[in-house]
């Protein structure tokens, strides 16, 4: 009897634990344009051409007490790559850089993340891209989180990462300033409830 009484309460105090560490579910707030994943190459050395993905979804996960457990998936509709000139977004669409005919969409699926001093992290994940998965890295930071004027629960992050073309099939020659890109993003999540 005595074995019993103490084996209950020691599994209502774990599951009085487990339910005050839960990791809180966030959707990427894309709808209302608090989000953006961006790019950059350098032109022949003299300059940046800058673009944008305006189509993507995304969702979150984050516990406060357990940041290890964070967990992050987006995908990318990389028809929607916008560089502000039409005939160079044709051609970013081709084969020769994102092929979207054959991969409409880009997908990042997180692995691990490690908290750092301050607002700092590193976020790695699985990075599908025209069909080809690499693990990449990216610098990563909390931006802020709290209440917002209609009563949801928001949570905001930021960062980037450089990708080597040629990791993804991206053989095209734009010269050697030009073999890697670097990817900003920044994400503002709403809690599920």
């Amino acid at each position: 009897m005595k074995k019993t009484i103490i084996f209950s309460m020691m599994v209502m105090a774990l599951f009085s634990a487990t339910s005050f560490s839960q990791a809180a579910d966030y959707k990427i707030d894309t709808e209302n344009a608090h989000a953006f994943i961006a790019f950059k190459v350098n032109h022949l050395g003299f300059s940046w051409v800058m673009g944008r993905f305006n189509k993507f979804e995304g969702k979150f996960s984050y516990d406060e007490k357990n940041p290890g457990a964070f967990h992050a998936e987006v995908t990318v509709d990389t028809t929607s790559v916008d560089s502000n000139q039409a005939e160079r977004d044709k051609h970013l669409r081709s084969k020769d850089f994102f092929y979207t005919e054959k991969f409409p969409t880009a997908k990042f699926v997180s692995t691990s993340f490690v908290e750092k001093d301050g607002n700092k992290a590193e976020l790695v994940g699985e990075l599908t891209l025209r069909g080809i998965t690499r693990q990449v890295k990216i610098d990563f930071e909390h931006v802020g989180h709290g209440k917002d004027p209609w009563g949801n629960y928001r949570r905001g992050f930021s960062g980037s990462t450089v990708l080597t073309l040629k990791d993804f099939g991206i053989e095209f020659d734009l010269g050697p300033q030009a073999r890697q890109i670097e990817v900003l993003f920044s994400v503002e999540g709403i809690q599920q409830k």
